[in-house]
């Protein structure tokens, strides 16, 4: 029998063309956290507006949640259209919570502002979207402390948004992954609200870096190189707390049971470290009587699936995204004899 050849997995070339276009846009970010996130908004500014990354009119409001022993935490509501939703209409919502290593982004940027608005229009749901507090300045467990409050809040005020208490759902990508999981745990031991989907893209869900992937990455990325700046992320936020990494608001994927979770979306990308991470609490998940469904986007990397308009693999996960929010407008299942 012949033996079968294994390659390396290649980079989808509508990344590498996009890759490509940008570079000239980017300016090389700094090694100190402050510097780095004032850079990395300065690119992504520039980028989108060479890009000319559309702003939808859409309505929105923000407000301030405070936060027991932390910094109080702003949000931003974005209805689906430019007229601000009655109470009762019932929307479902998403509480979302933006990507960025834990120390860069934000509901500022241009990038994730654009993104929630489209995704409200087409979805027609409300997002809420958190501006949790960015480390090394905050740090953990401010921010799943701040993701909790804002969970809390939106299940108070969901009626005068126009939203259902009933209709709810937590999502994240990336560092925003690892907290909508973190604040779905703590949903469940603190007031165990009622939340329909956690939608998680790219997630971490492992600080521990147990779960990293590096089988993808190119040999101009060494999984060495990865692996160093990962450990640099994960020390601003954690700060030296011994163990702190093993904390399951932390990882949640350490946490001791997933039993009565949400049910859960999650989407990897092929050429992604923290595929590991979101291949395996899919499994956990799963595990523990979870209903969940993954997804592994082939030949993308951990930024590409931002970039709908311009990457065709990103068009269909945005669409896949749509599809799961839009199944927030049917009335909630009800719950069979055996799970009560």
């Amino acid at each position: 029998m012949p033996k079968r050849s294994f390659r390396r997995p290649a980079v989808d070339t509508a990344v590498t063309a996009f890759e490509r276009r940008i570079a000239p846009l980017l300016e090389r970010e700094p090694r100190s956290a402050a510097g780095r996130r004032r850079v990395a908004q300065e690119n992504d500014a520039r980028m989108c507006d060479a890009l000319d990354i559309a702003i939808l009119d859409v309505a929105t409001e923000e407000h301030v949640v405070p936060v027991a022993d932390h910094p109080d935490v702003r949000v931003r509501v974005y209805w689906p259209s430019a007229l601000r939703a009655e109470p009762g209409a019932e929307l479902p919502i998403l509480l979302y919570f933006y990507g960025g290593g834990f120390t860069i982004g934000g509901i500022d940027w241009v990038s994730w502002d654009a993104r929630f608005r489209e995704r409200a229009r087409d979805a027609g749901v409300i997002i809420v979207a958190a501006d949790y507090s960015r480390a090394p300045e905050v740090r953990f467990p401010a921010q799943p402390e701040q993701c909790w409050s804002a969970l809390e809040w939106v299940h108070e005020h969901a009626g005068e948004l126009g939203g259902s208490p009933a209709r709810i759902a937590v999502g994240g990508g990336s560092s925003g992954g690892n907290l909508a999981a973190v604040t779905t745990l703590l949903n469940r031991e603190r007031n165990n609200r009622p939340i329909r989907l956690q939608l998680l893209e790219n997630p971490v869900v492992d600080l521990t870096m147990g779960h990293a992937d590096m089988a993808g990455l190119t040999a101009a990325i060494p999984g060495v190189i990865v692996r160093r700046v990962g450990r640099r992320l994960v020390r601003q936020y954690l700060g030296g707390r011994p163990g702190a990494a093993r904390s399951p608001l932390a990882s949640p994927i350490l946490a001791r049971s997933h039993t009565g979770l949400p049910a859960a979306w999650i989407c990897t990308s092929e050429l992604d470290p923290l595929r590991g991470d979101g291949e395996a609490y899919a499994r956990a998940l799963s595990a523990a009587g979870v209903p969940v469904s993954v997804v592994r986007y082939v030949g993308q990397t951990h930024t590409s699936l931002g970039w709908n308009r311009f990457i065709p693999a990103a068009a269909e996960a945005h669409r896949a995204v749509i599809a799961r929010l839009r199944t927030l407008h049917d009335d909630a299942p009800e719950p069979s004899a055996d799970a009560a």
